[in-house]
């Protein structure tokens, strides 16, 4: 498949020890470069049909939370991995540790 060059790649899945968070219905995303980290958590939050007190978290690489203020565009840039796909990973709480 072609990207268009205004579009990533990212993967998105379920912390692997994750128990109250559901599992999306689809893992691979296309996602325009210029949208804010706020703005795909709104669309994943949406995909797993979240209720409005329910929180988790987005890591990047599995290791780190990244400014909801950025856009995927600096994102990707710093985080993409060499197969040319951003991946990141959601849990219901911190992770770390």
């Amino acid at each position: 498949m072609i990207v268009p060059s205004c579009c990533y790649e990212v993967i998105v899945e379920r912390y692997a020890k994750e128990s109250t968070l559901p599992v999306l219905d689809k893992t691979k995303f296309l996602v325009p470069q210029e949208l804010t980290m706020s703005q795909f958590v709104t669309i994943i939050r949406n995909r797993m049909q979240l209720h409005s007190t329910m929180s988790f978290y987005l890591l990047v690489n599995n290791k780190s939370l990244v400014s909801l203020s950025r856009t995927l565009s600096e994102v990707y840039r710093e985080c993409h991995d060499d197969d040319g796909f951003l991946y990141v990973t959601y849990a219901s709480q911190e992770v770390f540790g």
